[in-house]
C-alpha cells in the first residue's frame, strides 16, 4: 500500500469510527428521552432498557453507517485540501481515482458489511427487540395496537392459510379487501377465498360478499365456485392473532422475502405483491447507498478553489447530501408501491440519480 493510501485510510477510519459512535450515541439518547415518560410509567427496569437497546445496535449501525462514511470521506479529503496536500498530489501526476482509491475501497468494504449485517444480524436483532417489547412493555404495546389501522396486512395462519388483507382496523376489528389462500400438505394451492369485507362478531369472523374458488391437485381452478352474501368463516385466528402474527418485512432477510413472494405469487393481491417486491429490491439497493453518497461527497471535498471555512462547508454538504438522498429514495419507494415505477427502478432510483450526479461532478474536477 502506498504511503498516501495509508495516510488517507488512517484518517478515514478514525473519523468514521468517531462519527459512528457519535451518531449511535445521539440516536440512543434521542430515542430514550422521547420514550422516557412511557418507560417510567411502565416501570421498565434499567436491565430491560439496556438489553433492548443493545439488541437494537445492529439496526442503528445499518442506518447511520452511510452517514458516518460520508462525513469521514468529506473530512479526510477535505483535510488534504486545506493542508495543500491535494495540490501536491495533483502536481505529482495523480488523478482523482488514484487519490481516492483507498476511500473507494473503504466504502466498498463498509457496503459489504452493511449488507451482511442486514442479512444475518438485523433479522435476529429485530426478533430479540420485539420479544423484549412484547414481554416487558406489553401495556404500551397493547395501547398502541388498539389504535392501529394496518394497511397491507399479510401473515401465514393456521390450516396452511396465507392471509392478505388490504386494511385491518383494530378499533372495531373489521377487515377490508380480503384474500386467503389455502394450501394442502404439499403446499399446493387448494382454495382461494375472496371477500369484500369482514367483521369479528360473537367470536367469529363474518365475511360479506364472499367467493370461494377451488383448485385441483395441478393447481388449476376447477368449475366449483361458491358465493355467499354473508358467511361465518371457519377461521381460528382472532383479531389479536392478526396483530401478533403479521409479517414484519423489516425483520426478514432477502432469502426469506423471496420465499414469501413465491408463496404469495398466486394470491392475486397485486398491491401487496408489488410492495413486497419493492421491499426486496430496497434491501439489495440500500447497502450501496453508502458508496454512492460517498462518491457525491468526494468531489466537493477536493475542490481546491476555496479552502477557507471548509469545515462548516463540509457540514452543510453532509446535511444536504443526506437530506436529498433520503427524499429521492422516499419518492422512489412511494412511486414503486403506488405502481408508477417498476419495483427494481423505484428501489434503485436514489442510487442511480446520485451515482450519475457523482460522475458528472468528478468529470468537472478530474
Amino acid at each position: 500500500m502506498r504511503i498516501l493510501d495509508r495516510y488517507i485510510l488512517k484518517s478515514l477510519v478514525s473519523i468514521f469510527v468517531a462519527s459512528l459512535l457519535a451518531f449511535c450515541f445521539l440516536y440512543l439518547i434521542i430515542d430514550i428521552f422521547s420514550n422516557l415518560d412511557e418507560l417510567i410509567k411502565l416501570k421498565v427496569s434499567l436491565i430491560t432498557v439496556r438489553n433492548y437497546y443493545l439488541s437494537f445496535l445492529p439496526i442503528i449501525f445499518s442506518q447511520v453507517a452511510p452517514f458516518a462514511c460520508l462525513i469521514a470521506s468529506l473530512f479526510s479529503l477535505g483535510k488534504l485540501n486545506s493542508n495543500n496536500e491535494l495540490i501536491a498530489t495533483r502536481t505529482a501526476g495523480l488523478n482523482f481515482w488514484q487519490i481516492t482509491k483507498s476511500v473507494i475501497y473503504f466504502g466498498l468494504i463498509i457496503s459489504a458489511v452493511i449488507f451482511a449485517v442486514n442479512e444475518k444480524i438485523v433479522p435476529l436483532s429485530m426478533a430479540i427487540s420485539d420479544t423484549i417489547k412484547e414481554e416487558k412493555m406489553s401495556l404500551e404495546r397493547k395501547t398502541k395496537e388498539k389504535r392501529q389501522i394496518i394497511k397491507n396486512l399479510t401473515f401465514c395462519g393456521l390450516k396452511n392459510r396465507l392471509y392478505f388483507i388490504d386494511t385491518f382496523d383494530a378499533n372495531n376489528n373489521s377487515l377490508q379487501g380480503i384474500t386467503i389462500l389455502e394450501q394442502d400438505k404439499n403446499q399446493n394451492l387448494s382454495a382461494k377465498i375472496v371477500a369484500l369485507k369482514g367483521e369479528w362478531l360473537e367470536n367469529n369472523w363474518v365475511f360479506q360478499q364472499c367467493q370461494i374458488f377451488y383448485f385441483d391437485t395441478n393447481g388449476q381452478m376447477n368449475d366449483r365456485i361458491e358465493y355467499f352474501d354473508k358467511k361465518i368463516m371457519d377461521i381460528s385466528e382472532n383479531p389479536q392473532d392478526f396483530l401478533r402474527q403479521r409479517i414484519q418485512i423489516s425483520s426478514m432477510n432477502i432469502h426469506q422475502l423471496k420465499e414469501l413472494i413465491v408463496k404469495f405469487s398466486d394470491s392475486g393481491a397485486k398491491s401487496i405483491l408489488r410492495n413486497l417486491r419493492v421491499d426486496l429490491h430496497q434491501k439489495i439497493a440500500y447497502p450501496f447507498s453508502n458508496l454512492v453518497i460517498m462518491f457525491v461527497g468526494m468531489p466537493f471535498a477536493m475542490m481546491t478553489k476555496r479552502r477557507k471555512g471548509m469545515t462548516l462547508a463540509h457540514l452543510g454538504i453532509f446535511i444536504s447530501i443526506g437530506f436529498f438522498y433520503y427524499v429521492i429514495n422516499a419518492i422512489g419507494l412511494a412511486f414503486g408501491k403506488g405502481g408508477l415505477l417498476e419495483p427494481i427502478a423505484s428501489a434503485w432510483l436514489a442510487n442511480i440519480v446520485f451515482f450519475l450526479s457523482a460522475i458528472y461532478l468528478i468529470t468537472k474536477i478530474h
